[in-house]
């Protein structure tokens, strides 16, 4: 697996997203994540945007972290938070979400970070399996979703 840093409106990018996003529609019947994302939010030092591509050069994971500070939202001071993790069907359970993870953390953690947090939610158990097992725990909910019923929030220390 060739894992690159890409800018978040790359085309590669856009197509996984709108995959996630019809996933999560299907999940939750929602139309897909609603929170804002500008892709100048992914641009190191204040974040990184990432697709992992097979031998055939088919974009086939993706996942990125974006810089956050205090706020009104539930962000703290040096929070990076984790967003568009996702691995197409086919290639599931071959440890691409965890290689990305480990990437976006080792990033994160070399851009000053201290903090990286996820919001998920519970329709997602193949996520909230992955964050856990990788040392994150439940936190505080922040984010656009921090009073729905199915929003969990996890956080793990940089």
């Amino acid at each position: 697996m060739n894992i690159r840093r890409v800018p978040f409106d790359h085309p590669d990018a856009v197509k996984l997203s709108d995959e996630v996003q019809a996933e999560y529609h299907l999940r939750y019947g929602d139309g897909g994540d609603a929170t804002l994302l500008d892709p100048a939010m992914f641009q190191p030092p204040a974040g990184l945007y990432l697709i992992a591509y097979d031998e055939w050069e088919r974009p086939v994971a993706t996942g990125g972290w974006r810089g956050q500070e205090q706020n009104d939202e539930g962000y703290l001071d040096g929070d990076a938070e984790v967003k568009r993790m996702f691995v197409i069907a086919e290639m599931r359970g071959r440890g691409l979400a965890r290689r990305i993870l480990a990437a976006l953390e080792e990033d994160a953690r070399a851009a000053g970070r201290t903090r990286m947090v996820l919001e998920t939610g519970t329709k997602q158990p193949e996520a909230v399996a992955l964050y856990t097992s990788s040392g994150y725990e439940p936190c505080a909910k922040f984010g656009y979703y921090r009073f729905h019923d199915l929003s969990l929030c996890f956080a793990k220390p940089l």
